[in-house]
C-alpha cells in the first residue's frame, strides 16, 4: 500500500490535474448552464466510468510490466514523467489555437448524455496517457503488490475528480437557471 503522505500528494496532484480545464470540463460545464445540473451529473457519470476502465488497465498492465520486466517499470516512469513535462510546456507556450469553438448544443436524451462522456474519455488517449505517466510516479514496489497500489490510487483521483466535477456541475447549472 502506498504510504500516507503518497495519497495525500497524489490527491493534490489529482486536484491540481481535475482544476485544469480541458475538454471534459468544458462539455461538463456547458452541458450542465444548457440543460441543467441533472444532465451535467449524467454526463459526469459516463466520464467517471471511462475513468474507471482506464484505470483498470493501467493497474493490470503496469502491474504484468513489474512482474515481466522490472527494469521496463523504470523505463515507463522515466517516460511519464518527461510527458508529464511536455504536457506543461504545451499548456504555457504562446500560440497555441483553441480546440473548443463555442457553438449551440442540441438537447441530449440521459442515455446519450452518459454515452458520450463515457466515449470521449475511454476514447481520449490524452486522458489514457495521463494515467499511464502520472500513476506508476507514486507506485513503490517495496511497499506491496502494485495492482493494489495503483486501484487505491485511481479510486483516489476518482473521488477527487468526483467531487469537483459535480460541485462544478451543479455551480454550472444554478448560475444558468440564476441569468434564466
Amino acid at each position: 500500500m502506498p504510504s500516507p503522505s503518497a495519497h495525500i500528494a497524489f490527491a493534490l496532484v489529482a486536484l491540481d490535474t481535475v482544476l485544469t480545464p480541458g475538454p471534459n470540463l468544458i462539455y461538463l460545464v456547458s452541458r450542465s448552464i444548457t440543460q441543467g445540473v441533472a444532465a451535467g451529473l449524467v454526463l459526469l457519470a459516463g466520464v467517471r466510468w471511462g475513468f474507471i476502465v482506464h484505470l483498470l488497465a493501467v493497474a493490470f498492465g503496469v502491474t504484468a510490466l513489474l512482474l515481466a520486466v522490472p527494469l521496463a517499470f523504470d523505463a515507463l516512469r522515466g517516460a511519464g514523467a518527461l510527458y508529464l513535462v511536455y504536457l506543461a510546456w504545451q499548456s504555457v507556450k504562446s500560440g497555441g489555437r483553441s480546440p473548443i469553438e463555442v457553438t449551440r448544443l442540441p438537447v441530449d436524451p440521459p442515455a446519450r448524455l452518459f454515452a458520450f462522456g463515457f466515449l470521449t474519455n475511454v476514447l481520449n488517449s490524452k486522458v489514457a496517457v495521463l494515467y499511464l505517466s502520472l500513476l506508476p510516479q507514486f507506485f513503490d514496489p517495496s511497499r506491496g503488490n502494485v495492482l493494489c497500489q495503483g486501484l487505491v490510487l485511481g479510486i483516489i483521483q476518482i473521488c477527487v475528480s468526483l467531487s469537483v466535477n459535480v460541485t462544478i456541475a451543479a455551480s454550472s447549472g444554478s448560475v444558468a437557471v440564476f441569468f434564466v
